[in-house]
Formats: structure tokens, sequence, C-alpha cells
């Protein structure tokens, strides 16, 4: 099983479409932190349709109480700062895919002690700073199930 960790998220519709990816790919959803929003918030459940029931969802305080509750997982950190892509990495099960804040991504402290599991996704324009946090997810997480084999059955 692959996991998403969306630190401390702040725009609702996002964290809706991240849910319903997840219940669609069969994918851990991990809440870390504040979210600046409810979960049951009207946009979140409209991005997320009806499928919230099929989400494995799962709340923590903190990184720590994350890593804690995934012991066994391997923690990649996606960043625009990065220089290493996400399609050169190799995925493996049980890992834990680790996605920042909308407006400030994830501390970079955070990202100096592990960079090297700090990834990218690569954009041709200079002029764009970043993605949209769902797009960013749905890239790289079905990447990552692309690699594992998790269509293939």
């Amino acid at each position: 099983m692959l996991h998403v960790a969306l630190v401390e998220p702040e725009i609702p519709p996002n964290t809706g479409n991240i849910a319903r990816l997840c219940a669609a790919t069969r994918t851990a959803l991990h809440i870390v932190g504040a979210t600046g929003f409810r979960l049951d918030d009207r946009a979140v459940r409209r991005a997320g349709l009806d499928y919230w029931p099929e989400v494995e969802l799962y709340r923590h305080l903190d990184l720590d109480a994350l890593y804690r509750a995934l012991p066994e997982a391997r923690f990649i950190y996606l960043t625009t700062k990065a220089t290493k892509a996400y399609a050169d990495w190799r995925f493996e099960m049980n890992d834990c895919l680790v996605f920042g804040r909308e407006t400030r991504g994830l501390p970079e402290e955070l990202l100096h002690a592990n960079w090297e599991r700090c990834l990218t996704i690569p954009m041709l324009n200079p002029n764009v700073r970043s993605l949209n946090l769902a797009t960013s997810v749905a890239i790289v997480l079905y990447e990552a199930l692309r690699q594992t084999g998790a269509f293939n059955s």
C-alpha cells in the first residue's frame, strides 16, 4: 500500500480532490497538523463527492506522530526546491508521499534533513512557480502506482 500525507493543507477543495483520488486508488490519506478548515466543510465534501466512505483517512497531530504511525514506511518529500525529478525515483510499496501547504510547501529544515528523499515535478516554463496541490499529488501518486505494479492485477 502507498500513503499520501498532506501537511497542514490550506484549501478545502484540494483536500477533497485528493481524498477522492486516494479513494479511487486505494491509497491511505494522512492529514498532518492543523488544516485551517474542518474536514466536514462543504467545499471539502463537495470536491470529494460521495466517495468519503471509501477514503482510508488518518489524522496526525504532527510529523512525529505520522512517523510513529508508519514505522515501516519510507518517506518521500515533494518540493519545488528539489533537483531530483519524481520520474527518476524508484518507488516502493509502503512509500509515503509527503506534500506541504499550498502556499509555503514543506519546512526548509525538514527538506534539508531529508534532501536525498526530496523530489520535484519538472516544469518547462520557468515563469510558473508550482502546480496545484491536487494535480501534484495525482502526478506523483500515479507514477508510484505504475512503478509498484498496482495496475497489473
